[in-house]
């Protein structure tokens, strides 16, 4: 498997050259993220993700053929991960970024989780609606909306029913991102309430969903990734920090019990990405005063850096033929984790299963040409900044790639129940968990 010893720097937009805890605009953030370019070459990249409706530059990192990947916030909204942003979030990425490559070297928790992680950040998605807005407002800003008119975050295909919108630009742009890239872990950031929100957000019967509850295959994992965030954080576990909102037993939520929302980014990422995310709300107030940015950055770093850690969970590892030669596409999941769109190696035949310690049998599956078992025993992966490895070798088997995308429709739509909607899957025994954020 390949090793990935950077930290790369998916850049989106605005920022300022000396970073202080005020609102950075296009200007002021290009020339931040150019400057951390500038001084820290060997450890950051930058690159363009697409482009707006207004034309402003998002940004990137490539592959590069390496094999770690961490993908953080991409953007501060409310509610779920909508693509819109103008908060306290887009500030906090900035400053995360800051204090990544200044700490390098000297802080120890930072060096190895550069060594030991590939990390993306893209401080907004939503860069035309951070600048429609120029007041703090903590009930409602226009940057929610993109130059369109659009919520972002209601913009993404849904796996539960139909969302007849017209794809934008930015909406398309984060989408091929993920395609390109293979997140494990992620999480996009909000404002307007304070609490860690998780899949699904949407529902229907054939996930239970009649009990105010939108349950995935992996709810263990995400309250468990939920909690990391609230417990780090400086007040969110308490749960009830916001005036006239819900009160949130240890600030974590299920999206759908919150509210139902469809066409979020967190789903579409769980279902089609094959990546992890949550959604953090972060303020109680969506566009604070700048005054109070230095003490959103002190409540939620450690929370920050301890959720990025979580990329390790679990296990990871190469499928290979008999030839020696990694293998795309072979369904590998662990039993009874079964996904409707069945989680694949990428293309460079790697797989990344993020598991609570345990005992899980995985099942490695060539459709057409049988399936490998093994049971294994997964530790605290997070501890070490290393998930366990296991790679699996099919000695009958030489294949080539082929494409195998699951269809972006509504999957879950004309099911019965969620067992029905996952017996499919077990004749190919395999699937596989990876999110916007991946280990190395």
């Amino acid at each position: 498997m390949r090793e990935a010893g950077s930290l790369c720097l998916a850049l989106l937009f605005p920022a300022v050259l000396a970073l202080d805890f005020g609102y950075h605009h296009s200007e002021a953030l290009g020339a931040f993220l150019q400057e951390v370019h500038q001084r820290h070459p060997s450890i950051t990249a930058l690159r363009s993700v697409g482009r707006s409706v207004a034309v402003h530059v998002f940004g990137k990192v490539p592959s590069d053929n390496l094999k770690n990947y961490m993908v953080i916030g991409i953007v501060n909204k409310y509610k779920t991960s909508s693509g819109i942003f103008k908060t306290v979030g887009r500030e906090l990425l900035l400053h995360l970024i800051d204090f990544l490559v200044t700490n390098d070297k000297s802080d120890p928790v930072v060096t190895k989780l550069i060594d030991s992680t590939r990390i993306h950040i893209m401080p907004s998605m939503n860069p035309d609606g951070f600048e429609a807005t120029t007041e703090p407002d903590c009930f409602y800003s226009e940057g929610r909306f993109n130059k369109n008119g659009k919520d972002l975050n209601r913009n993404f295909p849904d796996v539960f029913s139909s969302n007849n919108v017209t794809i934008q630009p930015e909406t398309q742009a984060v989408i091929n991102w993920i395609k390109d890239e293979s997140f494990v872990l992620s999480a996009n950031l909000h404002g307007g309430a304070l609490v860690a929100s998780y899949t699904f957000d949407n529902g229907n019967p054939a996930i239970g969903s009649l009990e105010d509850y939108s349950r995935s295959p992996d709810d263990d994992v995400f309250i468990h990734l939920a909690k990391i965030y609230s417990s780090n954080h400086a007040s969110m576990y308490k749960g009830n920090q916001c005036e006239n909102k819900p009160v949130f037993p240890h600030g974590i939520t299920n999206g759908y019990a919150w509210y139902q929302l469809q066409g979020g980014m967190q789903d579409y990422n769980y279902i089609w990405g094959q990546c992890f995310e949550i959604t953090l709300e972060l303020s109680c107030c969506k566009y604070p005063p700048a005054s109070q940015l230095h003490a959103f950055w002190n409540d939620n770093k450690a929370a920050l850096i301890e959720y990025i850690k979580q990329v390790h969970l679990g296990i990871k590892g190469q499928v290979l033929d008999r030839n020696g030669q990694p293998m795309p596409n072979v369904i590998v999941e662990a039993k009874g984790r079964e996904h409707i769109c069945p989680y694949r190696t990428n293309q460079y035949g790697e797989y990344y299963l993020l598991l609570l310690p345990g005992s899980y049998v995985i099942n490695a599956t060539v459709p057409g040409s049988g399936s490998i078992l093994k049971t294994l025993a997964v530790t605290n992966g997070p501890e070490n900044f290393q998930a366990l490895k296991y790679d699996f070798t099919f000695p009958e088997v030489s294949v080539t790639a082929r494409d195998a995308a699951c269809p972006t429709k509504p999957l879950y739509q004309h099911f019965e129940s969620f067992s029905a909607a996952v017996k499919p899957t077990l004749h190919f025994l395999a699937l596989m968990i990876v999110l916007y954020t991946v280990f190395k």
